[in-house]
C-alpha cells in the first residue's frame, strides 16, 4: 500500500560533449538523493548529452538509442540498486527513420513501465526538433499522454514543448497523474538575455505553476544549467531554476539559475483531494461545450 506522501528529487545539471562522463556525473547526484530519502527521481531533457537539436546534421541521428540500449540499460540498474523510480529522457530510435524525443519510466525493481514520446514537437532558431522527431502518436497504444502507476505514485510524464500547453497537463491530470514530470531544456539565446531573459524564465516557471493550479497535482519541472556552445552561433545558455510546485501552486522546491543543484520535495498526496475539494475544476468543467477546442483555430 502506498503512503500518504512520497519525496521527489530533481537532477538540475551540465552536459559535456563525453556520454560516459554524464552517466557517471548523473549517477553520483541520484544516488545522492536516493541516499536522502528520494523515491522518485527525474534527469534533465536528454540527460546523457548536450541539447543537439541547435543544427540540423545528419550524423547527429547517430546518437539515438533503442529503449533498451545502454544509456537506459544503465539507469535500469541504477534505479533497482537504489530501489528507487526513475525517469530517463533520452533520444529514442524507435525504427529506421523513425526518431522520438523519449522519456522511460523505470520501476524501483529495475524493470522498464514504459516510454512517453514527446507529443508537441517546436521547430525555432536553435531549437530545430522537427528535423530530428517525430511526435508520440495518440492513436497507438504506445503513444499519447499517459500515466504510470509506480510503486510509489502516479506518474504523468511531459517534456519542454509540451509544458506551455494546458490540454497536455489536463489530460494527463484527468488520466490519473498525482505529479507531472517535465524534463526540460529550456535557455536564453545570449544576445537575447539581457532585454528578455527574465521575462522568458519567469513566464516558464509561471506556466508551470499554472497547471498545479488548474488540475490540483505536483509539478516538478527539471531544467540544464549551463553554455552550450554551437559553431556559428553564440549558442545556448540554459537557465536552471528547476522547480517543485503543490497543488495549491505553492514552491515547495526551486534551483538556482547558474548551477548544478539537487532539489527534493515531500509531496503529501492528500492534498490533491483537499485542493480539489476546494477548487473543484474538474467539477465544474463545461465538458459539453468544448468541441470547439478541437479546431486549429476559430474564424468568426
Amino acid at each position: 500500500m502506498k503512503s500518504n506522501s512520497f519525496k521527489l528529487a530533481l537532477i538540475q545539471n551540465k552536459a559535456s560533449s563525453l556520454k560516459e562522463e554524464n552517466l557517471k556525473s548523473t549517477e553520483a547526484l541520484v544516488r545522492s538523493a536516493a541516499k536522502a530519502g528520494s523515491q522518485i527521481v527525474c534527469l534533465k531533457e536528454i540527460f546523457a548529452g548536450p541539447y543537439f537539436c541547435t543544427v540540423q546534421e545528419q550524423s547527429r541521428f547517430d546518437l539515438a538509442e533503442s529503449v533498451d540500449g545502454p544509456t537506459v540499460s544503465a539507469m535500469s540498474k541504477l534505479a533497482k540498486d537504489l530501489k528507487i523510480v526513475l525517469i530517463v529522457p533520452f533520444f529514442e530510435k524507435r525504427a529506421a527513420g523513425v526518431y522520438h524525443n523519449s522519456a522511460a519510466v523505470i520501476e524501483a525493481d529495475g524493470s522498464l513501465l514504459g516510454v512517453y514520446r514527446k507529443m508537441h514537437i517546436p521547430d525555432d532558431p536553435l531549437f530545430y526538433e522537427k528535423y530530428y522527431f517525430a511526435p508520440g502518436d495518440p492513436s497507438n497504444p504506445e503513444g499519447g499522454f499517459k500515466v504510470f502507476d509506480t510503486s510509489v505514485a502516479k506518474v504523468g510524464v511531459l517534456i519542454c514543448w509540451d509544458q506551455w500547453y494546458p490540454e497536455a497537463a489536463r489530460i494527463t491530470a484527468m488520466l490519473g497523474a498525482e505529479v507531472i514530470f517535465y524534463p526540460t531544456a529550456i535557455g536564453w539565446h545570449p544576445a537575447e538575455k539581457q532585454e528578455f531573459g527574465e521575462i522568458h524564465a519567469t513566464a516558464w516557471q509561471t506556466i508551470q505553476r499554472s497547471h498545479a493550479i488548474a488540475n490540483g497535482v505536483f509539478v516538478a519541472s527539471v531544467n540544464r544549467v549551463g553554455h552550450e556552445p554551437t559553431a556559428g552561433t553564440d549558442g545556448l545558455e540554459f537557465f536552471g531554476r528547476s522547480v517543485v510546485y503543490a497543488p495549491f501552486g505553492q514552491i515547495l522546491a526551486e534551483a538556482k539559475t547558474d548551477q548544478p543543484e539537487v532539489i527534493m520535495a515531500e509531496c503529501d498526496r492528500s492534498l490533491i483531494e483537499y485542493t480539489r475539494r476546494n477548487w473543484p475544476f474538474f467539477r465544474d468543467r463545461r465538458i459539453d461545450a468544448y468541441g470547439p477546442i478541437l479546431n486549429r483555430f476559430i474564424n468568426k
